[in-house]
């Protein structure tokens, strides 16, 4: 998964949560919730040697330009 995150191109990369199920460190053994995508960007932005406010902008960017938003 981690060199998956690595791997994905910057025009490709969205960022999710897997709510309701498989909550990250450390709300693991807890539901999981939206509000915890941070956590998943952040790790994101780690594997790939980003910030994770640089990463946000471009799964924002993407999002915008997939979703239509």
């Amino acid at each position: 998964m981690r060199e998956a995150a690595r791997r994905v191109p910057d025009d490709r990369i969205l960022a999710e949560t897997d709510a309701p199920y498989l909550a990250p460190p450390p709300h693991r053994g807890r539901p999981n919730q939206p509000a915890y995508v941070m956590q998943t960007l952040a790790v994101l932005a780690a594997e790939r040697g980003v910030q994770p406010a640089a990463l946000e902008a471009l799964v924002d960017a993407n999002a915008s330009r997939v979703f239509g938003l």
